[in-house]
């Protein structure tokens, strides 16, 4: 009987434990997050992030509560264009250049797609912000 005991204690399927990191205090969302602002603590949390580095810099998308393991759907990149921004609208086909001024109707970072209102027209339409917050449109 000790024996079996001892080999079903030695055989069975341990839980690993990883760092999963946490903040230290609450942030809100649109705040940039510091090295300060985390710390790691062991844990095993389906998607939780595993390193401090991937999310310093970034922007909170949502609330983050001290204790409680962030994910990295949690965060992004800073965004440069808040909504009701004014903001250029460039058109470019060749070799042609058209911009115009807009009002940004949602907030995002270089990459992302968001509507904008043209503000000689008043149509809204859908482009992409530039590294430079400028917005093309094709």
């Amino acid at each position: 009987m000790k024996v079996m005991l001892l080999s079903l204690c030695l055989f069975s399927p341990l839980s690993a434990l990883a760092d999963i990191v946490v903040p230290t205090r609450t942030i809100r969302p649109k705040e940039i997050i510091a090295e300060t602002d985390l710390q790691t603590k062991p844990g095993d949390v389906a998607g939780a992030a595993r390193s401090v580095e991937q999310l310093v810099g970034k922007e909170a998308r949502t609330a983050l509560y001290p204790g409680r393991p962030v994910r990295p759907s949690d965060v992004g990149p800073p965004a440069i264009v808040d909504r009701n921004d004014l903001v250029t609208l460039v058109f470019s086909r060749n070799g042609l250049t058209i911009a115009v001024e807009g009002r940004a109707l949602g907030r995002g970072a270089a990459g992302e797609r968001i509507r904008v209102m043209n503000l000689s027209s008043r149509t809204t339409v859908s482009g992409e912000i530039q590294p430079d917050g400028q917005i093309e449109v094709n």
